[in-house]
């Protein structure tokens, strides 16, 4: 547990920092170094995006602090017979449930729906007139309001390479979430708690950004510590389907897909909300309706995993050494 709370120590600490120092100031629009060629906004999606690769550095330095080595690092997949069907769900398995919990939801608010698209066309057309487009982009505005369904499947196509676009950014978040973090505390936990642990403290860990306003947005009652509670629990529920990728393939990967397919298409079903929907309730696979496809699939994972815990065939993948021990020990 030793070189698990230093990898802690070190992701937290540089991420917090640099949130506070970098991340902070441009959301304010108070930070002196941006040069006039990178526009603001830009900057700060940068720097945000930036921040997925401190968990990998944690594993880093704390592998080299603590003379662990660079042994297990739950890279290499098993073999593809027994690998490839569960990289085929961390593939394609996030674009599934984001769009069965947005089917539930415009199954409970039909009133939400709009199978036209036309108030997200109409948005996406205000805001670029706002931002001074040209009449090429405002025509290709005109064409996607007058094709709604080609609009939709080349919006599909996008989310289908979208794990292969994100691998970098998001690998560098589960190397340490799930190549580091969770097999340090299956070594004294069990899978449940293990589970639960390393999605509340990945929650956490987002804390910084979500008080600005990132999954959760701005200005509802409990802000900012509502989104942050509820950014833990969902969380802890994709802790469950990342976690469980990686222990089927033994391989980090698996989760960096399965991230990076969430991460680009969890908004797809907002553009047949009439109101834009509430990332509390959904249609976003973050609220509580938009995200019952996901709940049930990671109970369903967490089930599984406790039934193969109790039969004694539960593996969950080593990452380096044990406590104490140093690669010139080995």
């Amino acid at each position: 547990m030793k070189r698990a709370l230093i990898f802690l120590a070190i992701t937290f600490g540089i991420t917090y920092a640099y949130e506070l120092l970098v991340v902070y100031p441009l959301a304010a629009g108070t930070a002196p170094y941006i040069s006039d060629l990178v526009s603001p906004t830009l900057a700060y999606m940068g720097a945000v995006a930036l921040v997925m690769l401190f968990p990998a550095l944690g594993v880093v330095l704390t592998r080299v602090v603590t003379r662990e080595g660079f042994k297990n690092c739950v890279l290499k997949p098993a073999p593809p017979r027994q690998s490839l069907p569960w990289f085929a769900v961390a593939w394609f398995g996030p674009i599934l449930l984001v769009l069965a919990g947005g089917a539930v939801y415009y199954l409970l608010f039909p009133g939400d729906f709009d199978p036209a698209l036309t108030s997200f066309v109409e948005a996406q057309r205000a805001a670029a007139m706002a931002n001074g487009a040209d009449p090429a982009t405002l025509a290709a505005f005109n064409e996607a309001a007058a094709a709604p369904l080609a609009m939709v499947a080349s919006l599909l196509g996008a989310c289908a390479i979208a794990p292969a676009l994100n691998i970098v950014t998001t690998f560098g978040e589960e190397w340490g979430w799930r190549g580091y973090l969770m097999p340090k505390l299956a070594t004294r936990l069990s899978i449940v708690p293990t589970l639960v642990v390393t999605g509340v403290i990945w929650g956490l860990w987002h804390a910084p950004i979500v008080a600005l306003g990132h999954n959760y947005g701005t200005g509802y009652p409990t802000e900012p510590w509502g989104g942050i509670l509820a950014m833990c629990a969902w969380c802890v529920a994709l802790a469950v389907f990342l976690g469980y990728v990686t222990i089927r393939t033994r391989s980090t990967f698996a989760a960096a897909i399965g991230h990076g397919a969430l991460n680009g298409s969890v908004n797809l079903v907002t553009i047949c909300s009439i109101s834009g929907g509430s990332p509390f309730v959904g249609p976003l696979c973050t609220g509580i309706v938009g995200g019952l496809p996901l709940l049930a699939v990671a109970a369903l994972m967490l089930w599984d995993l406790c039934r193969r815990e109790k039969a004694g065939t539960l593996h969950v993948p080593e990452a380096g050494l044990p406590d104490g021990v140093r690669k010139e020990h080995r």
